[in-house]
């Protein structure tokens, strides 16, 4: 018996000293981004915004490549941490490229863009969409650098590298990312996205700019604590701005459901999910207003493969803009979550120049 108890305990402290060597090494590999980073725009194009014309911009969260129609996660209730092939991945890509090159908006927001990550097969699906996009410059913000996440335990999800991409076919003056407040408390952090939203500039002849901003909020914080510091960050961010006399439009996956919409209208045999947070009635700053389609649910629950009628549908995807901004027309693209968890939204504007 002693012999036994002995190896029981060899065990036991053997795997307590893997776990704090491991816990060790990812907390020295922990990216930590100051909160104000200046970014490259790589291939930024010459031709100048014309303040007088509309302009479109198209959010999209591509789901890494990774969650298209057959897919779960474990996350949300499934069983899966990754794509189920690199040829499955790209074929997502693909078909998510011809539809960006289709819809030729001018400026593009997209969220879940894996450089190099374990989950899609290490496709750069930044480079990827460059690649079909030649007519665009590319901005990469990084709101997720983990060397390894150690779940589930029999298939993890592995080393993700990944983050936040702003496509414009005009010139673009100054980009920034700026880290979100809020966060989860150690170690659940270590594994965790840092979020963040991408700003990006463009002076305009009034002496004004133009303020086009990607954002992609928390999801699975409990009780949506995290996201109500981000939420505030933002609110300040954009008074400061506005009062500026900036043009300013805020875009991205808010993993709310956003104000005027409701997914009780949108069939579904599921319940209400935790994580599905409301945007709070006192977050919308003075001289601001919700863009989105209330008839295209653009986010499905992804505990299960996708079924028409059966996963929880919303609208989490959308913008919030200025009261110098006119939305002229906005449009959810219905695409049946073929090739991603998330359908995009257009959106036409045009500026109000005194």
């Amino acid at each position: 018996m002693r012999t036994w108890g002995k190896v029981l305990f060899s065990i036991v402290i053997s795997i307590v000293v893997l776990l704090s060597g491991f816990l060790f090494y990812i907390s020295i590999a922990d990216y930590k981004p100051d909160d104000e980073i200046a970014l490259k725009t790589e291939r930024n194009q010459p031709l100048m915004f014309n303040p007088a014309q509309e302009f479109s911009i198209t959010t999209f969260n591509i789901g890494y490549g990774g969650l298209d129609k057959n897919e779960n996660f474990f996350m949300d209730g499934g069983s899966n941490s990754r794509a189920s092939s690199k040829e499955k991945v790209e074929e997502n890509m693909r078909a998510m490229g011809d539809f960006l090159k289709k819809e030729s908006s001018d400026f593009y927001f997209l969220q879940e863009v894996d450089r190099d990550s374990t989950r899609s097969f290490h496709v750069n699906e930044e480079a990827y969409v460059m690649e079909r996009l030649p007519q665009y410059s590319s901005t990469f913000a990084q709101n997720y650098l983990v060397k390894w996440v150690p779940v589930p335990i029999t298939k993890p999800h592995g080393a993700v590298n990944s983050g936040l991409v702003t496509l414009a076919k005009y010139h673009i003056e100054e980009s920034t990312r700026f880290a979100l407040k809020g966060q989860e408390s150690w170690p659940r952090q270590l594994f965790e996205l840092d979020r963040c939203m991408l700003e990006q500039r463009i002076p305009l002849t009034n002496g004004k700019e133009l303020l086009l901003i990607n954002a992609h909020l928390s999801a699975y914080d409990k009780g949506g604590q995290v996201r109500k510091q981000q939420l505030g960050f933002i609110s300040d961010y954009l008074t400061e701005e506005y009062e500026k006399g900036n043009y300013i439009i805020i875009g991205g996956d808010w993993n709310h459901s956003i104000p005027g919409t409701d997914p009780n209208s949108f069939p579904s045999f599921e319940a209400w999910p935790d994580w599905l947070q409301m945007i709070p009635g006192d977050f919308l700053p003075e001289g601001f207003q919700w863009v989105a389609d209330r008839v295209v649910p653009t986010s499905r629950t992804i505990a299960e493969s996708y079924i028409e009628g059966e996963n929880f549908l919303s609208i989490i995807d959308g913008f919030l803009i200025s009261s110098n901004i006119k939305l002229v027309d906005v449009k959810g693209h219905s695409l049946n979550f073929e090739h991603s968890d998330h359908n995009p939204v257009t959106a036409i504007f045009k500026l109000i120049v005194e």
